[in-house]
């Protein structure tokens, strides 16, 4: 069965023709490039496309030819989420429009400096959230928690283009010492950044109900907050039609060392946003560990 590799799918030459399409003819250019784009990966990527019909078919309860539709509608959003966050990363930021739902409680957060938890997912365009979050990111507070297992030569080419943001990244490494990184942010009473729609196998887990059907999380991210007398947040950066994100920003209440809690309520929100944005949950592998309905 297919699971997360940590990494996702593109070339060097995808990447600079875009980039190319970006900075010289436009974004909405690079989005009718998509066009052919998501139709190649439409008929070509078999293993993707069983993972979406199940997700679609089975979890959103679509029927066939909204399915069969939702395939190429997948593939198209995820495209036009990489150019945006290239485009922003390479400082086209005022290309875009955008709408701050909840600032008021992140910005809360960081002006008590007593440190907190944010908790977010794989869906919409996450990875932008830093280029948000530098906005109100008072004295480098912000460290966000990243897997760093994309192509080296892709990394590099986008380290040429991109502009760099004054969140903090924490990448995950597989000595583990991340998790000192953490610790110390913590100690210095900063925000942590977690995404807790995906593991890395071998890592601990916790089970949960989500979309119907019980599938495993990774535990750090729910065993640290319930065991911080912290703030938990949930944030999503979702896309919006044409070129506006709109930012989500939600306090929850969360038991003392109660991280299945915890758990049940993260996937009852990730729950509400994907059935509002769900061409926008980008989970292209068993995410359930089998197809079974």
């Amino acid at each position: 069965m297919s699971q997360w590799k940590g990494q996702s799918k593109g070339s060097v030459l995808g990447y600079r023709i875009f980039v190319f399409c970006i900075q010289k003819l436009g974004i909405r250019t690079a989005y009718l490039l998509l066009v052919f784009v998501a139709f190649y990966y439409y008929l070509t990527s078999w293993s993707s496309n069983r993972s979406i019909y199940f997700y679609l078919r089975y979890r959103l309860k679509y029927s066939l030819s909204s399915t069969l539709i939702g395939f190429y509608r997948s593939y198209f959003t995820f495209g036009q989420i990489l150019i945006d966050k290239t485009a922003i990363a390479a400082g086209m930021r005022n290309r875009f429009s955008y709408e701050f739902d909840g600032i008021a409680i992140l910005k809360s957060a960081l002006e008590k400096k007593n440190g907190g938890i944010l908790l977010s997912a794989h869906i919409g365009n996450f990875e932008i959230a830093s280029y948000f979050l530098e906005d109100i990111n008072i004295e480098n507070q912000i460290n966000l928690v990243i897997s760093d297992r994309e192509h080296q030569a892709i990394k590099s080419y986008l380290a040429k283009v991109s502009r760099k943001s004054t969140v903090k990244f924490i990448v995950i490494q597989e000595d583990l010492s991340h998790v000192f990184a953490i610790n110390e942010a913590l100690t210095n009473n900063e925000l942590i950044v977690f995404t807790g729609d995906r593991y890395l196998e071998g890592t601990k887990t916790l089970s949960a109900d989500l979309l119907g059907k019980n599938t495993q999380f990774p535990a750090g991210p729910f065993l640290i907050a319930s065991r911080l007398r912290v703030p938990v947040i949930f944030v999503y950066v979702m896309k919006e039609p044409k070129l506006h994100y709109h930012l989500y920003a939600r306090e929850v209440e969360v038991k003392h060392r109660d991280a299945q809690g915890l758990l049940q309520t993260y996937c009852q929100s990730l729950t509400y946003m994907i059935r509002k944005y769900p061409m926008q949950w980008f989970n292209f592998y068993d995410f359930w560990k089998d197809y079974s309905q």
